[in-house]
């Protein structure tokens, strides 16, 4: 029978009786993928004969090749368990240096091992990485969190470089078969999740399935039965899926948007968002993804095509939404998903849009009425999912949850429409009630279509109620949540910016990534070098590495809440900045117009000031440092008292100060 979950297992005394051969067999007979190349199958025979020679000098032990990185959906080349101690191997044949990015990518391997792993929380990661022509080094072991930092090895000092780290330490027995098949929980980024559910992973190969997130596959699953429901009955169906921030509404839409393209000839399905950032960001890394395992398999891609590709599949709402204006073409698509619905456009938003930028005068539909009757002109039956995020509405024109009902109500009444207990909170209500919003509609109420867990901070599930009872100003809830989350997931103040920048570089490893994030509304963070108004590419942002200065790495170009909406880093600096100030009792809001800040009444706008900075203390998943200025006594639109008042706020609550 196949393991997927490695290619190749054996004692290393095993291991050194086998014939290469009868070692490559296996390994074959285990690779299910279709698109092995001759020099992948080489670089194993290599791999095999080198480890032959390298591993006789260990008295014990157990080989393992190929073995799963479920999150990335990549695997390492070989894990060798000695003396109680877990070695990572990834071998660079016939490189004649050792590249800093192997050096990433192995200590990438000990990391997700650490973090999702049962098996591996305690025990002792040693990753090594091989280029097998290079010349010998001296190793120094620095370890960090029981992760020795990458060690270097070529072909002929492996054997020795494990022996010498085996002498130094006195590790705990544990048996070896169960780490092989423990439990592996992973919480992959939504970059990540596409890159490898595009590779073809299932959502449950690539995700947690503890009881505290098994919600992803839960939701999809329900999702399923309503498009197989509204496909066997003719029926037209619209269903909402609420979810705490980072809980995974864009993963389930994405994976529904996968399995209903594949699923039937005919049923086409489309993945739809107006967050343009987030757009961009995956179609350019699931291009260069595609063009990469292209390489790997030694085909040539072009990267244009590649982003043709993703591009069909992945759309921005608003292009989708101006191709069915002024005809009557029936969609491709049965099943549109539409990613962040809250932010869809209200009525006089796009009515001024179409008339200003189209030149289609009389645009007489919100954005969410226009959006389901492009998928009514079907005669038989569609699914739209609309993926909701209570308070996360942030800029002027978006109409919140509330307009999907009333179009509905207006138009769609035949509809079949499925909701969650969760959408009667005034988050999502927006001061309507219940009864007004779903009256004279068919409702049907399904806890399964909540997300309830945060799967972005996998630390904690609490980050975003710690994150809400500070912006509702419930203290003594903050003060709880604050103990609770500290030794999991660090939140730490500070007034020095480069206190904060050394202490997010500090904490991270691998490619572990950070970046400075700031509210669009920061104007007065300038004099700290934080200039918000900067146009910067997003996707060179997230996704280029360290040796880039446009990427988060270098910790210069700061994105706003409009970047990195749905989005994530593992840790942040967040710059507060006098627009969204704490007056010891309560929050108070204010935009900068000409020379000075000025007062914010407007409700709708102060909503989207608060929910921008949930949106911004909402991004990282494994600890951020906010940075609240001094001010500067000269500079009236500096008070040093606006950002005091921040500061005792967050400190009074429990923040650690730096």
């Amino acid at each position: 029978m196949r393991n997927l979950r490695y290619y190749y297992a054996a004692n290393i005394s095993d291991f050194s009786k086998q014939s290469t051969a009868e070692i490559l067999g296996v390994i074959h007979s285990n690779d299910m993928s279709a698109e092995t190349t001759i020099q992948q199958s080489n670089t194993w025979e290599t791999e095999v004969e080198i480890l032959k020679e390298q591993l006789g000098v260990l008295s014990e032990g157990r080989l393992i090749f190929e073995y799963t990185i479920p999150r990335k959906g990549k695997r390492v080349d070989n894990v060798v368990l000695y003396k109680n101690i877990v070695f990572l191997l990834e071998f660079k044949c016939g490189d004649n240096e050792y590249k800093s990015g192997t050096y990433d990518q192995v200590y990438d391997y000990a990391l997700d091992l650490r973090n999702f792993q049962k098996e591996s929380h305690d025990k002792l990661l040693v990753p090594i990485m091989i280029s097998t022509k290079a010349q010998p080094i001296e190793n120094k072991i620095v370890i960090h969190d029981r992760i020795i930092e990458p060690l270097k090895c070529n072909a002929v000092n492996i054997g020795e470089t494990i022996l010498s780290v085996a002498e130094k330490y006195s590790e705990t027995p544990f048996d070896y078969i169960q780490w092989e098949n423990s439990e592996y929980l992973p919480t992959p980024t939504i970059i990540e999740a596409a890159q490898a559910m595009y590779g073809g992973h299932n959502v449950k190969e690539i995700t947690r399935s503890d009881a505290g997130a098994e919600n992803l596959s839960v939701t999809t699953d329900e999702i399923n039965k309503i498009i197989e429901h509204s496909k066997a009955n003719s029926r037209k169906s619209i269903c909402f899926v609420t979810g705490v921030p980072g809980a995974g509404k864009t993963l389930v839409g994405l994976n529904i948007a996968i399995q209903r393209s594949n699923a039937h000839e005919g049923e086409h399905a489309v993945f739809l968002s107006g967050n343009d950032p987030l757009v961009k960001v995956l179609q350019e890394a699931l291009a260069r993804d595609s063009v990469q395992r292209a390489k790997d398999l030694g085909q040539r891609a072009n990267k244009k095509d590649a982003l043709r590709e993703t591009s069909s599949f992945i759309q921005i709402i608003h292009r989708y939404r101006d191709s069915f204006v002024g005809n009557n073409n029936v969609p491709p698509e049965r099943v549109a998903i539409f990613d962040e619905a809250q932010r869809a456009w209200t009525h006089d938003m796009i009515k001024n849009f179409m008339s200003t930028k189209k030149g289609i005068a009389n645009f007489d539909y919100s954005e969410p009425e226009f959006l389901i009757s492009t998928m009514d002109r079907h005669k038989d039956w569609a699914v739209i999912v609309c993926l909701v995020g209570g308070g996360q509405e942030i800029n002027t024109g978006e109409a919140g949850l509330p307009e999907w009902f009333d179009s509905l109500r207006k138009s769609f009444s035949d509809w079949d429409v499925y909701v969650t207990p969760q959408l009667n909170d005034d988050e999502y209500r927006r001061e309507r009630s219940w009864d007004s919003m779903i009256a004279d509609l068919n409702v049907v109420e399904i806890e399964k279509l909540h997300l309830a867990t945060s799967v972005r901070s996998f630390r904690t599930s609490d980050l975003a109620a710690f994150v809400k009872a500070v912006l509702d100003v419930d203290t003594e809830e903050a003060k709880r949540l604050c103990q609770q989350i500290k030794d999991k997931y660090p939140v730490v103040i500070t007034r020095d910016i480069n206190k904060a920048k050394v202490w997010v570089k500090d904490k991270s490893r691998g490619t572990t990534r950070y970046g400075l994030l700031a509210s669009s509304g920061g104007l007065r963070l300038k004099p700290e070098g934080v200039f918000v108004k900067n146009e910067i590419s997003v996707a060179n942002w997230l996704l280029n590495g360290k040796d880039d200065v446009r990427s988060s790495y270098a910790l210069e170009d700061v994105v706003t809440e409009f970047d990195i909406q749905g989005l994530e880093i593992d840790y942040a600096v967040v710059a507060w900045d006098a627009n969204f100030r704490f007056d010891g009792t309560q929050w108070t809001y204010h935009n900068f117009s000409g020379d000075k800040w000025k007062n914010c009444s407007n409700e709708e706008k102060r909503l989207y000031l608060k929910n921008s900075y949930r949106v911004l203390l909402t991004r990282a998943r494994q600890g951020m440092a906010i940075f609240i200025p001094k001010g500067s006594t000269d500079d009236a639109t500096r008070n040093p008292e606006i950002y005091d008042g921040i500061y005792n706020y967050l400190k009074d609550i429990g923040l650690e100060e730096i």
